[in-house]
């Protein structure tokens, strides 16, 4: 069996050239494509239905847009749309948010857990051509359909995958999701406690984690020059160690550099302050949390991801050259 391998696009490139890179990765094998939503820059919607209307057999998904900002019914009409544009190729990716960005805009967030449980079950209730009453505490639907006029009036295939990362969010991906979308900049230790919950919460409705599909995120920076490689990835790296030191830390980055990263940063961060904390930051810990360097390099730390539990990387290129990323696992990972 050929090696899984997707593709990762934020709001780095014009979406002309993100259409380009979507059929390049199609035409080498690629099995999918996710479209961040992650900011307040590029919705995640319009790029799949790009992705969708200008391929013909990649998958694609969102990886992720939230829960809270689309009503229940608007997120499985809006998947059944682009089910319509992209029949059995659709993913629907969707994540708990975060703050302060959420609180910014006028959300309010709570009770996580029990919002993400019920929009998962409506939506898929929904994408399933059920008619549906709900009386919930953020979900409320009175004898609601999809009232499809055009089109494929069956059950719809869009599987749904929550891009989870603390232990309990990842125990109900286990127990109510059809996948998870493991988080990046993180290292393959992390996937150990990660399966770990998604096991749990999968022996909840008698499955195994390995009944969850588990594609993950994974930041990749190939060149054939190695310093030029590790050097891209270096801003993000230092960026996210400063802004998410408790997940660092759970991936084996020492505390002492973390303190640090916090004497030179402080948020929101200017160019020169994380251009300063760079220099702290060594070339092992660049490689600890992604996959940069040589492609050979880059094919080597993605299994390690694999042998940790991930069944699909989601490789996010840094730098100018995607087509070289692509190209470079075009044949899988494998040796």
């Amino acid at each position: 069996m050929a090696d899984r391998v997707a593709l990762y696009l934020q709001d780095a490139h014009p979406l002309s050239d993100a259409i380009l890179y979507v059929q390049y990765a199609e035409d080498r094998g690629f099995e999918a494509v996710w479209q961040a939503e992650s900011r307040l820059v590029r919705d995640a919607i319009v790029p799949m239905a790009a992705f969708a209307a200008t391929t013909s057999r990649i998958k694609i998904g969102s990886g992720v847009i939230n829960n809270w900002t689309r009503n229940a019914a608007v997120i499985a009409a809006t998947f059944l749309t682009l089910d319509d544009l992209a029949a059995d190729r659709i993913y629907c990716g969707i994540g708990a948010w975060w703050d302060p960005l959420a609180a910014k805009v006028g959300i309010t967030r709570s009770r996580n857990l029990l919002a993400m449980r019920e929009v998962v079950t409506t939506v898929r209730r929904l994408l399933n051509r059920e008619r549906v009453t709900f009386a919930g505490e953020f979900v409320q639907l009175a004898d609601v359909e999809l009232d499809v006029v055009h089109g494929r009036k069956e059950p719809r295939n869009v599987p749904i995958y929550i891009g989870a990362t603390g232990p309990k969010m990842m125990a109900l991906t286990g127990e109510i999701a059809d996948g998870v979308v493991l988080n990046y900049l993180v290292s393959p230790k992390y996937n150990e406690s990660a399966m770990a919950q998604l096991e749990i919460g999968a022996k909840r409705v008698g499955k195994t984690v390995y009944d969850i599909d588990r594609p993950q995120l994974v930041v990749c920076s190939v060149d054939h020059d190695r310093g030029k490689a590790l050097d891209a990835a270096r801003k993000l790296v230092t960026q996210y160690l400063g802004q998410q030191p408790h997940i660092m830390k759970a991936s084996g980055v020492s505390q002492e550099l973390l303190d640090e990263i916090s004497q030179v940063l402080t948020w929101p961060a200017s160019e020169a302050q994380i251009m300063e904390a760079m220099k702290l930051v060594p070339d092992d810990v660049v490689q600890m949390i992604t996959a940069s360097g040589t492609p050979a390099e880059c094919k080597a730390k993605v299994r390690e991801y694999m042998r940790a539990g991930a069944t699909c990387p989601i490789l996010y290129p840094l730098g100018d050259d995607v087509r070289l990323m692509i190209d470079t696992f075009a044949g899988g990972f494998s040796e």
